[in-house]
């Protein structure tokens, strides 16, 4: 797990100097962010300097208008490459920033272009629909030796990769085992590496701990993570594994009580910040959890591990239009950032808006888009996209791939 500190709130001329540093490197989306970041700020601390708030809301504009124009051409790529469901995020991200009239027709002529591929490809496309022996199948980590071995560990720090490297055949058969998810197995070979390696400083208890945690062996889990802190204070995994052991045994003040231990230097970093509002989770304490992440949102910089917390909120509150909105906050940012959005995401914004009876054509290709992404749904997601063709009067394709939903059920049992 890694250590993010929380970012001080910053000033509007501070967002305003970091959008200019995206700006001048044509980062457009992260430029609009902190400009519209700057000007919220000036709009709570100096709501009468219009002035600059003139200024940044031009700035604001024409990183709106680069941002679509980059998105068209995004768009246009995709289109090519045959990736449409992507291509058309581009365009409607593009008819959303731009205001300039030329550059709307353009982007109505592609979205045209896309609706018409799309139509194609739902009717040429049929699905595949091999059955995987998951008997058979790989695990994602199989056993390979020291170089897998390696591998895995290298994403450490120096000082554990090398502790990691001195403890053994054992130790190293044992988290392979863990990382494939084969947690009995891993848990014997862990404690057999334990029992060649006594040192009181030694880590082998926080991955037989995580062994002990997935085998719901919380007693133990417990015992080894309370030992391993005693020498490991700094370990922020080791309280994310003692604050699971502690909901799982519904003792809530217990892990408030450990967090309220944490060390200084760790007491504020994004990681803590969220098993503190996990844990008025777990409590069932919904709207303080609630207004705990919307003031980090508010105060610091967006951070998408707290929006997903508080999207998750929101739906125990049964609020589901703003996780909705959340979620579609998240996938946006991605958007805007070029990274690949979690299938997960797509999934919770799509079923919100499938529960909720919003049956577009944006929700239908999104499904269409998990068919590939989450395939041992698929069954859900041809149902799911027959009833949406079903609502929008397309009977035809309803029925297209209500028999897809039934062939691929046949073909699962």
């Amino acid at each position: 797990m890694g250590i993010f500190k929380l970012f001080t709130g910053k000033t509007p001329q501070e967002h305003e100097q970091q959008g200019d540093t995206f700006a001048q490197a044509e980062a457009w989306g992260k430029a609009k962010i902190e400009y519209e970041k700057a000007l919220g700020k000036l709009e709570k601390s100096s709501p009468d300097n219009l002035e600059f708030k003139n200024h940044l809301e031009e700035k604001i504009t024409r990183s709106k208008e680069a941002l679509a124009h980059e998105h068209k051409k995004s768009a246009a790529d995709m289109l090519e490459a045959e990736y449409y469901e992507e291509a058309r995020q581009y365009v409607g991200l593009a008819l959303e920033l731009t205001a300039d009239p030329q550059l709307r027709k353009e982007l109505e002529d592609l979205s045209q272009q896309l609706n018409q591929q799309i139509q194609k490809e739902i009717q040429a496309a049929a699905p595949d629909f091999k059955v995987f022996n998951h008997a058979e199948q790989q695990p994602l980590f199989e056993e390979r030796g020291d170089e897998e071995f390696r591998a895995l560990i290298g994403r450490l720090p120096k000082e554990v990769q090398k502790a990691y490297l001195s403890y053994g055949d054992e130790f190293e058969a044992g988290y392979m085992a863990l990382n494939q998810g084969n947690f009995q197995q891993a848990a014997s070979h862990l404690s057999n590496a334990m029992q060649d390696n006594p040192a009181s400083d030694s880590f082998i208890p926080l991955e037989l701990a995580t062994a002990y945690l997935n085998l719901e062996k919380f007693d133990e889990a417990q015992q080894l993570l309370e030992k391993f802190l005693q020498h490991h204070p700094d370990a922020l995994p080791a309280y994310q594994l003692l604050c699971e052991v502690f909901w799982d045994n519904k003792e809530h003040d217990k892990a408030e009580a450990l967090l309220a231990s944490v060390p200084q230097e760790l007491a504020e970093s994004v990681a803590v910040y969220l098993l503190r509002g996990e844990t008025l989770y777990h409590t069932g304490k919904y709207p303080q959890a609630k207004l705990y992440y919307q003031d980090f949102l508010k105060n610091y910089e967006w951070n998408e591990s707290v929006a997903r917390a508080l999207a998750k909120t929101h739906e125990a509150l049964g609020e589901m239009a703003n996780a909705r909105n959340i979620y579609r906050e998240i996938m946006d940012q991605c958007r805007s950032c070029r990274t690949r959005i979690d299938p997960y995401i797509k999934l919770k914004y799509a079923d919100l808006c499938f529960s909720s009876g919003l049956y577009t054509s944006e929700i239908l290709e999104l499904y269409l888009s998990l068919v590939q992404e989450i395939p041992a749904n698929a069954v859900e997601f041809y149902q799911k996209i027959s009833q949406i063709y079903s609502a929008q009067g397309n009977d035809m394709e309803a029925m297209r791939f209500r028999l897809f939903a039934e062939k691929h059920q046949d073909h699962k049992t």
